[in-house]
């Protein structure tokens, strides 16, 4: 604007191409600041039409007014942006028509015709590509009120009215019926072929925020080898892209009317690992029993949440489990607890008493700072800096390996500074330790084997990104469903290519290196196995490292004194109890140095077999164990239902037999049915009974899934 009233066409140009260059920058980014700039309405259209009035204004103030130039311009102007309705339209349109009622992966829905997605790059951040189209005209109205070229300001509106209208005609096709995907009811009736087809056992049902997706990968490995008939229901649509590659079925249900209306009559198992709202839209199902299985075992007091009440049955790793809901009193009965271990810990390695390089490494893996600002959530805020120092600062040099959870810095701003200040230090104290002529003599030494592990994970990644294409090429949710099947060739090799990247991962740096591992990849459990020792918070971390047997140490971040720290934290008895300071970490750092000096080894083992249960049989024995005795107890429970409507509907017919009464009068039938059980007959109709007062359950949502 300032550009304009001088005026000053320079100026203008250089000002209006930074704006350009800033909102793109933005946009690539995913700056909350786009958000914000929505929010007090100045928006991605807003922004493109100032830009143009100032345009329009700098014309005015270079006395160009009354020429033809002027009124072109503001034709022009005025044209483009009424075209921006229809391209919105067509957007929009295409959008929601290509919007399934499910998002599925490996499941075949051959019943329905799903067209090919239009290509990407028409719908993918349309709006902003569209009002992009304003540059020709920009930047040649600019020139010619430079030059007095008037003409070259025509050629270049013209051009941006033209691509703004090829635009919308490359829109116009996947409007056609043809390229639409087929209407809810047909997806629906296809899955519930499916669905009777593959007759599915075992449900594990995962609901969340788009940061959670972790709490359902852990247990996909898990879930790939339980017996019986897998599948996985997942509600939020974000989440599907952030599922790790599985070869069990996947079925996203967003709705929870076309949720409690899916034909899972043949599951007998359904496991959860979070408590959330809509799992209520499951829980409800009566023919199948009801698993919380967590995403983690730790004190937090999450894991003895009293929602976990609804839950048929609640399973632990070990005997910690159970003692722990005995000591909270949430109203968890002894009875209903099962204790499976933890079948995710079988990649850990156990330790074999020394450092696995020259330079013990230490894990610090603190967890995030929870939704209260209870001082005992993380070891981040007041000790986090602490004890990257001392650590940076030890006598014996240690590498260090730090990751943070996925969570850090999600709620609190504090947490977030200090996750990126310790970041900071690595990187600083790791380029010092590079100057330093011992670990350069190190690293010319390696540089051969670094570089080979480096252009292995290139190989490596490349590869992987071929199958992720083979296997999830879809345009978007719709055509991915289609194209998203099962392939067991296709998962071997990609696990064992997965298997080779975390191995030359490790391999492309120096073992003397410190490194923050951020992200999916490597794995937590990666990080376990390259470590000597780790030092975390009060989370299921700490009972997973314990399954090592390495030494660990936990903060004691609320600062309660390490007698009553252990008192009200189980996992943390084998450990060594740092401060906020963090000054008590010498000892961890003897014990991983000499195994003399390790006095907390013998106290580990026993806290071992407490928390995650005994070594044999093996976990994933133990898990298929308590999945076969809770389905056996399912179908005890549907036939006793089936055996008593069946009494309830012979009673009437007897009495209808010994006073004359025709058998065949459907009311009562029905009437002596519901009096033996409403609910059974209910499930059996296909209908509801009203929920339990004070349940707070929605009954208007849909219908019973018991049929």
């Amino acid at each position: 604007m300032l550009a304009a009233l001088i005026p000053n066409i320079w100026f203008f140009a250089a000002a209006i191409a930074l704006t350009y260059v800033a909102d793109w920058f933005l946009h690539q980014r995913g700056s909350y600041l786009i958000n914000r700039l929505g929010k007090v309405r100045a928006g991605l259209s807003i922004r493109f039409l100032l830009r143009q009035l100032m345009l329009i204004l700098l014309l005015a103030r270079l006395d160009r007014a009354e020429e033809p130039l002027f009124y072109a311009a503001v034709a022009c102007f005025l044209v483009f942006y009424g075209l921006q309705a229809p391209h919105g339209a067509l957007t929009t349109l295409i959008r929601l028509r290509r919007v399934m009622p499910v998002v599925t992966r490996n499941v075949d829905l051959h019943a329905v015709r799903i067209p090919d997605a239009p290509p990407g790059i028409l719908l993918r951040r349309s709006a902003e590509k569209m009002l992009h189209l304003d540059i020709p005209a920009v930047v040649t109205i600019l020139i010619a009120a430079g030059t007095g070229d008037d003409v070259v300001g025509y050629v270049g509106a013209g051009v941006t009215l033209l691509l703004a209208l090829l635009y919308i005609g490359l829109l116009v096709p996947y409007v056609r019926r043809g390229r639409l995907v087929p209407p809810a009811p047909a997806v629906l009736k296809a899955v519930d072929t499916w669905l009777r087809e593959y007759q599915p056992t075992v449900v594990l049902y995962f609901s969340g925020s788009n940061e959670s997706a972790y709490q359902g990968n852990m247990w996909l490995e898990t879930m790939a080898r339980v017996e019986g008939r897998p599948l996985i229901i997942m509600r939020e649509r974000g989440l599907v892209p952030q599922l790790a590659e599985t070869s069990v079925p996947v079925l996203c249900v967003p709705a929870g009317t076309h949720l409690m209306n899916l034909d899972l009559s043949t599951v007998r198992v359904c496991l959860y690992p979070a408590n959330v709202g809509k799992n209520i839209h499951i829980l409800r199902v009566p023919t199948m029993k009801h698993v919380f299985i967590g995403h983690g075992d730790s004190d937090k007091l999450a894991s003895v949440n009293p929602f976990s009440k609804v839950y048929d049955e609640v399973w632990t790793a070990g005997r910690a489990g159970r003692d722990r809901y005995a000591l909270a009193d949430v109203g968890i009965r002894d009875e209903d607890i099962v204790e499976v271990g933890r079948p995710q810990l079988e990649p850990i390695r156990s330790w074999t008493g020394s450092a696995k390089n020259p330079v013990p490494t230490v894990l610090y893996a603190p967890t995030w700072e929870g939704w209260d600002d209870n001082p005992g959530n993380t070891s981040l805020l007041l000790a986090g800096e602490n004890i990257v120092r001392r650590l940076l600062a030890a006598d014996d040099p240690v590498r260090i390996i730090y990751k943070p959870h996925p969570f850090t810095g999600i709620r609190s701003g504090k947490a977030k500074a200090v996750n990126v200040r310790i970041q900071a230090m690595l990187d600083k104290a790791a380029a010092q330790r590079a100057a330093e002529p011992r670990w350069a003599k190190e690293a010319a030494s390696a540089a051969a084997g670094h570089s080979a592990a480096k252009a292995e994970l290139v190989r490596i990644e490349g590869r992987l990104a071929e199958l992720a294409a083979a296997g999830r090429s879809g345009g978007d949710d719709a055509e991915e469903s289609r194209v998203s099947l099962a392939d067991p060739a296709r998962e071997a090799e990609a696990a064992t290519l997965r298997t080779q990247w975390n191995d030359a991962y490790w391999r492309s740096f120096g073992w003397w290196e410190h490194r923050t591992v951020s992200g999916a990849q490597p794995k937590l459990y990666d990080c376990f196995n390259e470590s000597d020792a780790m030092v975390s918070d009060i989370s299921s971390v700490v009972s997973d490292f314990i399954a090592s047997g390495k030494p660990y140490a936990v903060t004691d971040s609320a600062a309660l004194g390490p007698e009553e720290f252990k008192r009200q934290n189980t996992a943390v008895r084998a450990a060594v109890i740092l401060s906020n300071s963090a000054e008590e970490l010498g000892e961890l750092l003897a014990a991983v140095a000499d195994p003399a000096a390790d006095r907390l080894a013998g106290a580990r083992r026993e806290l071992k077999s407490y928390l995650l249960g005994p070594d044999e049989p093996t976990s994933m024995e133990q898990f298929n164990a308590a999945v076969r005795a809770l389905s056996a107890k399912a179908e005890a429970r549907n036939a006793g239902v089936a055996q008593r409507i069946d009494q309830a509907v012979a009673v009437p017919d007897e009495e209808a037999a010994s006073s004359g009464v025709g058998t065949e009068d459907p009311q009562a039938v029905a009437e002596a049915a519901a009096a033996a059980n409403p609910d059974a007959v209910a499930d059996a109709a296909g209908g509801e009974t009203p929920d339990a007062p004070g349940t707070g359950a929605d009954v208007s949502e849909g219908t019973s899934t018991a049929r």
